[in-house]
């Protein structure tokens, strides 16, 4: 009975943590993209600082898995080893897009909107899953994502009525949820080309990824942005700088350990109902009155993104069941 408590407690931890760091990296992200205490116009700059210290911590936790392999131990490899990176960069390119197109919707939207300006991801799963794997998807995994292009319009319309609707924040969130989308189905593909290891793929993603960003920051002229930037002697700046770079780093971490010490079915329902503590607390935190079809449309995307979750391990586990009858 005992041991049955601690790990619920156990589990209950985790579930607390996933859903601090993954709340507190959007708040953060947020504050450094369009916070009025920040106000640089430099959204890859920032992505690519964040990749760097992402990538620096893998090292370190390297080095000291070295010195201490009976007590810590992190995979470290050779991001620059020509087999490696002519299979991971491709991925990585997406791993770039997911992030620069993630940081430029938080820019352009409102952390409450964050999560229906987000919601095709599901969409995109299913689209590219058919297209790229030649994997046909159920009818009612297809009714579920109509609920959540449904839920997606109607959040759109109501931000166009209220005059808070931003185009580029709406299309950036499409891209994003789009390289997620395709990143989650080559990432399979990749996973065995660096031993199953997910810390190792994420390090050679982030090192990758902070070549990839350079010359799209000379592009879009954010050279002179941040060089002529008046609060790069600013503490509170760095300091946030180095919480994104960390929290990147940590929300991987964090979902991993979810689904270790639950499921994926789990996951996704805890990732759901964050979403809706998220919105809540985005509403109250900058003082935002929202209509009640904009509630709507957040509920109906969440019912949508809930119905596709249970629909899929339904699914799995009727294949399950079929593969074991004798």
């Amino acid at each position: 009975m005992e041991t049955l408590l601690k790990k619920y407690i156990h589990i209950t931890c985790v579930v607390i943590l996933y859903w601090i760091v993954s709340i507190v990296t959007v708040f953060v992200n947020k504050t450094l993209l369009s916070g009025e205490e920040v106000k640089l116009e430099a959204p890859i700059f920032i992505a690519w600082f964040q990749c760097l210290v992402s990538s620096l911590i893998c090292i370190v936790m390297g080095q000291l898995s070295g010195c201490f392999p009976d007590t810590f131990h992190f995979p470290m490899g050779n991001p620059f080893s020509p087999s490696i990176a002519m299979k991971v960069i491709p991925l990585s390119f997406l791993f770039a897009g997911m992030i620069s197109f993630n940081n430029l919707c938080l820019k352009y939207v409102g952390v409450a909107f964050y999560y229906v300006g987000r919601s095709l991801t599901t969409v995109f799963n299913v689209l590219f899953t058919y297209i790229v794997l030649h994997e046909k998807t159920s009818k009612r995994c297809i009714i579920c994502c109509l609920v959540i292009i449904s839920g997606f319009l109607l959040g759109v319309n109501e931000e166009h009525d209220t005059g808070s609707l931003s185009v580029m924040g709406v299309l950036y969130g499409i891209l994003a949820s789009l390289c997620v989308a395709l990143y989650s189905i080559h990432t399979k593909k990749v996973l065995p080309a660096v031993g199953n290891h997910i810390w190792m793929l994420s390090f050679y993603n982030n090192v990758y990824s902070s070549l990839i960003f350079i010359p799209f920051i000379i592009m879009n002229n954010e050279v002179p942005e941040v060089s002529n930037y008046e609060k790069l002697d600013s503490v509170y700046f760095w300091t946030l700088m180095v919480i994104g770079g960390l929290c990147g780093l940590a929300i991987g971490y964090v979902t991993s350990l979810q689904i270790k010490v639950t499921s994926p079915l789990t996951h996704n329902i805890s990732g759901t109902a964050k979403a809706c503590v998220q919105t809540i607390l985005a509403t109250y935190w900058y003082s935002e009155t929202k209509s009640g079809l904009w509630w709507l449309s957040n509920s109906i995307v969440l019912m949508g993104s809930a119905g596709y979750t249970r629909v899929r391990q339904q699914e799995i586990e009727e294949r399950s069941r079929r593969r074991n009858l004798p």
